[in-house]
């Protein structure tokens, strides 16, 4: 049946200027009551299914170099950089998650949803408002101005009949949910960026300590060639060969110099200070972290539930599919409980006086009967919605799976890398000693030393940024697997552990 849009069905109403009759508050009691039993009415729209774990039980890439697929322990995952045995590192990332500006917009936007949730829940409930009133009045000729006083507590009740408040209630929960997984996401990435900056300072400080070490060999040689042409032994080009050789290792300093001033204002910005506040206390030289022997990273499903951006499209999805029944519940009626109570008199010193008493109550029904279609367009509108959100939820769950697999490769392939590279070094410290002293005997040429110390010079800046590399692809790799979000690190800010787990079941 199809009528004009906004008909409104409106039961009699009663007013009274008594205190009312038991008859009449029985059948007030007994509207309630049947108002009470319809709120069992199941709500429309889909009720949210979390969509089937596809992720593999098992690597693609072959575990080697302490890697295990065994379960990995939550609390060692939560605080991965431990694992390094480095203080300063554990210090600065305690003082990022205090201070990061990131991570405070992370935590705004967690407040903003739950007291949406609490605008939403509060449509389950009764309203209920006082006011007064004092009017004067005249009406055409009349030389008489009248007066009437009013006092009135007013209230009303919509009826969660299909469901549609309590739709909106679920997508606003899980929109906290949501909220704090991306609380959680932040934090996972900011744990990371400060270990990979911290990272990248200590290998370009190692760097840089190799780099003079080979300038103060390679000075050593100029002066040898200096001597040796003074004294006839040797000719200007093997002074200048020398001399180019230094001058072009002194070269990177100050690229490298210009690297480690550029880590040190990243980690001042990450920890929420002005670039240049902790270049006093990193400008100490201290050794690259070393990696843990063993590792255990558990299987890729661990990965997908772990991730924070994971389980935030997972609730995303569960918003969306609870707002498909909210545009739902708007095809059906509304009824709507009004009542009055209150007291009016001509006179505002008889406003309280016995006879002017007043109350009224009676039901309200809305039906929409004709929206031109905009309505079910509003269903579809937020089932399609909807759908965009599966594809979300399921294109994070593939990024998971391709982030956490390169992690272990890269992990594993540059641990090879490096000890290779560790055994070339090792070579070439031989080489370039036995190239120096064939060349003072006069068993070789000063380009054989010249070779040597190029070869060397270069093997040893590959193996510190190798190094580097290793220690930085464990953090990816932790970051991969979901590592680095800490309840008790958020401890007093908005954190909810029970909520954010317990969404794990919905």
């Amino acid at each position: 049946m199809r009528i004009f849009s906004g008909a409104r069905i409106t039961a009699p109403g009663i007013f009274l200027r008594s205190a009312g009759k038991p008859g009449m508050a029985r059948r007030a009691l007994a509207g309630a009551a049947v108002a009470l039993a319809c709120l069992g009415c199941a709500a429309v729209g889909p009720d949210y299914v979390r969509p089937r774990d596809t992720a593999p039980q098992a690597w693609s890439t072959a575990l080697d170099k302490g890697l295990r697929d065994q379960p990995v322990d939550a609390q060692e995952l939560a605080r991965w950089w431990r694992s390094l045995n480095d203080p300063l590192l554990e210090g600065l990332i305690t003082k990022a998650v205090q201070g990061n500006l990131d991570r405070k917009e992370a935590l705004a936007r967690l407040r903003q949803a739950r007291a949406q949730h609490t605008v939403a829940a509060a449509g389950l409930f009764p309203t209920l408002s006082a006011g007064g009133s004092g009017t004067k009045s005249k009406q055409g000729g009349a030389s008489d101005v009248s007066t009437s006083y009013r006092a009135a507590l007013d209230a009303g009740w919509e009826i969660d009949l299909f469901g549609g408040q309590r739709r909106s209630a679920q997508a606003a929960e899980a929109e906290v949910q949501a909220a704090q997984e991306d609380v959680n996401a932040v934090m996972v990435s900011l744990c990371a960026e400060v270990a990979l900056n911290y990272i990248e300072l200590r290998t370009t400080q190692t760097r840089i300590a190799s780099t003079r070490a080979n300038i103060a060999i390679q000075e050593q040689t100029y002066n040898l060639e200096q001597a040796r042409h003074a004294a006839g032994l040797s000719d200007a080009l093997a002074v200048r060969q020398a001399l180019a050789n230094l001058e072009t290792t002194r070269a990177q300093i100050p690229s490298l110099n210009a690297s480690l001033e550029a880590s040190m204002n990243a980690l001042a910005v990450l920890l929420g200070q002005p670039p240049g506040t902790l270049s006093k206390a990193l400008a100490v030289e201290l050794p690259i972290p070393e990696v843990p022997r063993q590792l255990l990273v558990g299987v890729p499903a661990d990965a997908v539930r772990n991730r924070p951006d994971v389980r935030k499209a997972e609730r995303e999805l569960a918003a969306q599919t609870a707002r498909v029944g909210v545009a739902t519940a708007e095809l059906y009626p509304k009824i709507t409980l009004t009542g009055d109570l209150g007291t009016m008199a001509l006179s505002s010193g008889d406003l309280f006086s016995a006879g002017t008493r007043f109350f009224s109550y009676g039901p309200t029904i809305s039906v929409p009967v004709f929206k031109a279609g905009s309505l079910r367009s509003a269903v579809k509108v937020q089932s399609a919605l909807q759908e965009q959100a599966l594809c979300r939820y399921e294109a994070s769950v593939l990024t998971a799976l391709e982030e956490a697999e390169n992690a272990v490769s890269a992990y594993v392939k540059e641990l090879s890398r490096r000890d290779t590279l560790a055994r070339a070094v090792t070579a070439a410290q031989e080489a370039q000693s036995l190239a120096q002293y064939k060349y003072v005997a006069g068993l070789t040429s000063f380009d054989t030393v010249l070779d040597a110390q190029r070869t060397l010079t270069g093997l040893q800046d590959s193996l510190a940024q190798s190094t580097g590399d290793v220690a930085g692809n464990l953090v990816r790799l932790y970051k991969a697997l979901g590592g680095g979000w800490d309840a008790s690190l958020q401890a007093g800010e908005g954190q909810n552990p029970s909520r954010s787990a317990n969404h794990e079941n919905d």
